[in-house]
C-alpha cells in the first residue's frame, strides 16, 4: 500500500511565490512663484533618498508662470488641475508655492487662497518670503520680518550671493525646518493672527508632509 503523503495541493497559497507588489507614483505639479531658489530647493529635495527611492513621488515643475503673481499662479494650477481631471491625467497633487511679501504684500492673496481652496489646489505660503523657510533649517525666528530681514538671515547661514541655492546644505536640515514652522503655526493660532499677518510663517513644510509620505 502506498504511504500517504504530505504534499499539499499544489494551488495552495502557502506555496504560491509572493510577489512585491509596487505602489504606483504619486505625482506633483508644482507652481512656483521664485524662479531660482524654490527650483533649486525643489531640484536637491528631489534627489534626496526619502523622496527619490520611494518609489511613489515624481515632482514637476511647472515654469511657464514661475514669477508671476500668487493669483496668476492659482487660476493657471486650477486650469491644470482641471484639464488633468478632464483628460484622467496621472497627475495626483497640484501645488502653488507662493510669498506674502513685506512690507507691500502681494496683491489679491485672499482670493488666491479661495480659488485654491474652491480648486483643490494646495498652498506653501511663505511669510514674508521663501527666505524665511530657508533659514528655518537653521534657526528659530518669531519676531516679525521683512523680504530684506529674511534675506539676510538666509545669507548669515549660507554665504550666498545672489537667488541661486545650494541645496545640499538645507536638506538634511529640513526635518528642523519643517518643525519650527509648525511651531509657528500653531502660534499664531493661539495668538488669533489670522493670513496675511501670520508673519512669520510658512507652509512649506505642509508640502515636505505630502511627498515625503508613502501612502
Amino acid at each position: 500500500m502506498a504511504r500517504p503523503t504530505d504534499r499539499r495541493p499544489r494551488g495552495d497559497s502557502s506555496l504560491r511565490r509572493r510577489v512585491a507588489v509596487r505602489r504606483p507614483k504619486r505625482t506633483f505639479l508644482v507652481f512656483c512663484e521664485g524662479t531660482k531658489t524654490e527650483p533649486d530647493y525643489l531640484t536637491a529635495l528631489k534627489q534626496e533618498p526619502a523622496v527619490r527611492d520611494s518609489a511613489s513621488v515624481d515632482i514637476r515643475i511647472d515654469q511657464n508662470v514661475s514669477g508671476a503673481v500668487p493669483l496668476t499662479l492659482v487660476k493657471a494650477a486650477a486650469e491644470a488641475r482641471d484639464r488633468n481631471s478632464q483628460e484622467q491625467g496621472e497627475i495626483d497633487e497640484v501645488w502653488c508655492l507662493f510669498d506674502v511679501e513685506w512690507p507691500k504684500n502681494h496683491p489679491n492673496l485672499r482670493e488666491a487662497r479661495a480659488m485654491a481652496e474652491t480648486s483643490e489646489v494646495r498652498l506653501a505660503i511663505s511669510n514674508p518670503c521663501f527666505e524665511l523657510w530657508l533659514a528655518l533649517h537653521f534657526e528659530n525666528r518669531t519676531a516679525w520680518l521683512d523680504n530684506d530681514a529674511a534675506g539676510r538671515l538666509r545669507r548669515d547661514h549660507d554665504n550666498s550671493l545672489g537667488k541661486r541655492l545650494d541645496g545640499l546644505k538645507y536638506m538634511p536640515r529640513r526635518a528642523d525646518a519643517a518643525e519650527r514652522a509648525r511651531a509657528l503655526t500653531k502660534k499664531h493660532a493661539g495668538d488669533g493672527t489670522e493670513f496675511p499677518h501670520d508673519n512669520p510663517s510658512s507652509g512649506m513644510h505642509l508640502f515636505l508632509e505630502a511627498i515625503e509620505t508613502n501612502g
